[in-house]
């Protein structure tokens, strides 16, 4: 006798990355967000890390598409045929449809509230929860969040940075911007382009943030090869640049983010501050990972700031932990459920 026992399952719908939590295992799925299309007939060839292994080695007629946009949909229809076979794989030997939790913005309005909500019902979900970022970023990190207790979260992600106050299991105030890591890849390829008459790509500029990429000096500088096409010949050319180009680099970016993080502080009321004061400030996203990050937002705000163990999973791992109650959610618009609040 076959048994078929109904699983949740939480996502992660990230700019770069999604992730998909299923109760009971843990994460299961972790994919780039792109889907590779064929532009005759709009036909999906690829998703996730297929797609992105197609990137620069296909016929012009087939391109690469990222159907999220700062935690929110920009292309409907990519993001239904992205979700659909990501549940698939997940649900491929059930015949229940899952309950599906899914992390937004704090910012997000209620005309994107119903296209992810419509997308995951078209792509396989039965009932559909939604929940901010922050709050499942501060599960994650093992805050409580049900207690009348202030924590602000960032969490700069592939896309967006969004720097939130997080208290009684809800967003007090919010802030998101389209500057977090391909913005500081893309400040490297121009910083590189300017000083050194080098024209170097998109991953190569990743592979640099990784290895000696920070935004404050390290004690001992760093150095790295980089190889690209020089400028003025047209012909390839190496260099080697060092971490503390890497820390001039990126400080454009970095002062936005800061002055992001002080304006959600400013925002806040005087008693979540003291709260946050105490609590320290939780990082996470891939960015939070680039040497001195932490420190440097500890200097500028003068409130101790840490980095969650597992920067990259953290969000997933706290809506996966948030499937157990289910029961007690209501599922649908947040905003909608705000308002019925306020209303009250």
């Amino acid at each position: 006798m076959i048994f078929f026992v109904e699983r949740d399952i939480a996502i992660d719908l990230g700019t770069d990355t999604t992730l998909v939590y299923v109760s009971g295992k843990g994460i299961r799925l972790r994919e780039p967000t792109i889907v590779a299309v064929d532009k005759q007939d709009g036909h999906m060839l690829k998703i996730g890390e297929d797609a992105r292994k197609m990137l620069g080695r296909t016929p012009a007629n087939i391109v690469a598409v990222h159907p999220i946009t700062a935690g929110v949909i920009s292309d409907y229809d990519m993001t239904t045929v992205m979700l659909r076979e990501l549940i698939r794989r997940i649900t491929s030997f059930s015949l229940f449809k899952p309950r599906v939790l899914v992390c937004v913005p704090g910012s997000i309005s209620g005309v994107e509230e119903r296209a992810i909500l419509d997308a995951v019902i078209e792509a396989g979900g039965r009932k559909v929860y939604l929940v901010e970022s922050a709050v499942a970023t501060a599960v994650g990190a093992g805050l409580d969040v049900g207690r009348p207790d202030g924590h602000m979260i960032v969490d700069i992600g592939g896309g967006t940075t969004e720097a939130a106050v997080v208290s009684l299991s809800g967003v007090v105030e919010s802030e998101s911007i389209k500057i977090a890591g391909s913005s500081f890849d893309e400040a490297i390829i121009k910083y590189i382009r300017r000083k050194h008459n080098l024209l170097i790509g998109a991953r190569t500029a990743e592979e640099l943030k990784k290895s000696i990429g920070c935004v404050r000096p390290r004690p001992e500088v760093g150095y790295e090869e980089v190889k690209g096409r020089c400028l003025m010949t047209g012909l390839p050319r190496s260099i080697t640049v060092n971490s503390d180009e890497m820390a001039e680099a990126m400080e454009e970016p970095m002062e936005t983010i800061l002055e992001t993080i002080h304006m959600v502080l400013e925002r806040t009321p005087p008693e979540l501050v003291g709260d946050i004061s105490e609590n320290g400030i939780v990082m996470s996203g891939g960015g939070s990972l680039l040497y001195g990050i932490d420190r440097l937002v500890s200097e500028r705000t003068g409130i101790e700031a840490h980095v969650v163990d597992d920067a990259l999973s953290c969000t997933a791992y706290g809506a996966g932990r948030m499937l157990s109650r289910l029961d007690d959610m209501k599922d649908g618009m947040i905003n909608f459920a705000r308002r019925k609040q306020l209303d009250a």
